[in-house]
């Protein structure tokens, strides 16, 4: 007889979680499973729920709807509540929240309990690998926020958690250190085995880091996935925009197809008469010469190329941002292009869109 290969229960689990402040719904029935070892992020805009959300985990905050399961046990719901230090998670957030009558060390052993050899063996190895073995002894305000950034990191993993929040822990970072400094993070929660439900409003930091993006808005989760589905198969317009910047030409859609300056696009799905909007990102667009009023041919990868007037060239160190104040409706599209392209204000030039690199949605959603 052959059994089915038993199925461990997801590290982290919410289920319908609902939060409401005077009357307001903050977070609305919002359900997560995060495996063992995953790192999964909440991304969204200030204000949609993100921190109100990993507050109801952590304990801190109580739901007024919903459950919370850690490796399948119940650890919260609107009766019962296991309280914030028995749930074998761990906190970080922005301000690094260290102790400052502490040493480092002190600092990273205060959750700790047990024989203190076993205590003084962890910190010590644990400073060793975020590379601050030499500061047993420092307090934090003779470290740079760099480096109270790895001490907090080294504090939250002693206990060793089966899970760790994070809220915007590298926002308080300059840009030269943040990238460093994520990448280092991500290694050492990947090598203690930790769950991470990470939060933050920056779509970089979250491709960067997570093996699995919640795209949360107005206290829902909208859309979840890998990172890569999440950016190329976007839920809607808000979603697009949410990642990048975005151009929009509108159309009606008659038997599938939609006319538009840069020529006809398949729309099925959308019924006859139905108003659209076609989306794209600037990297997607292609740029070609004026050659005395006439522009490139037409292809089946770009379609019909439309003429617009240069308004403004910016340099932006890897890539130039152009944009166009289109001929037939006066509307200004941007495009990227790779390295220096700074063509002179007023200049005529062609554009061309990526069919396949385009996004249908009916018109106000």
């Amino acid at each position: 007889m052959q059994h089915a290969a038993r199925v461990d229960p997801p590290r982290l689990e919410i289920r319908n979680l609902t939060r409401r402040y005077e009357g307001r719904v903050v977070v609305d029935d919002v359900s997560l499973a995060i495996p063992a070892g995953q790192v999964t992020c909440l991304l969204g805009p200030s204000g949609c729920g993100k921190s109100t959300t990993l507050r109801m985990i952590a304990g801190v905050d109580m739901q007024d709807e919903g459950t919370i399961h850690v490796d399948g046990a119940l650890v919260c719901d609107t009766q019962f509540r296991i309280p914030p230090e028995r749930r074998s998670i761990g906190l970080m957030f922005q301000d690094f929240a260290l102790f400052p009558h502490l040493s480092v060390a002190a600092n990273v052993a205060f959750g700790l309990s047990g024989p203190k050899r076993a205590q003084e063996d962890r910190v010590r190895g644990l400073l060793a690998r975020v590379g601050l073995e030499g500061y047993l002894d420092a307090f934090p305000h003779e470290l740079s926020g760099g480096e109270q950034q790895r001490v907090a990191l080294a504090r939250a993993l002693a206990p060793q958690p089966r899970i760790m929040l994070m809220d915007e822990p590298f926002s308080g970072l300059d840009n030269r250190l943040r990238d460093g400094i994520r990448d280092e993070t991500l290694e050492l929660l990947k090598e203690e085995g930790t769950s991470v439900l990470l939060v933050t409003h920056e779509p970089e930091e979250a491709m960067r880091m997570a093996d699995e993006i919640a795209l949360m808005r107005d206290g829902r989760i909208v859309q979840q996935g890998a990172p890569y589905n999440v950016y190329n198969a976007p839920v809607d317009k808000a979603a697009v925009a949410f990642f990048s910047d975005i151009n929009v030409i509108h159309g009606v859609v008659r038997g599938a197809l939609t006319d538009t300056p840069f020529g006809q696009f398949l729309t099925p799905g959308h019924p006859d008469g139905a108003r659209v909007d076609i989306v794209f990102r600037p990297q997607h667009v292609s740029i070609d010469f004026d050659r005395g009023g006439r522009g490139p041919s037409p292809t089946a990868q770009n379609g019909t190329p439309a003429r617009g007037v240069v308004e403004r060239a910016r340099f932006m160190g890897s890539e130039s941002l152009v944009e166009f104040r289109m001929d037939h409706d006066g509307e200004v599209l941007r495009a990227t292009v790779p390295n220096v392209f700074m063509p002179a204000v007023g200049t005529p030039m062609w554009l061309s869109v990526r069919r396949n690199r385009c996004f249908v949605f009916p018109t106000g959603t």
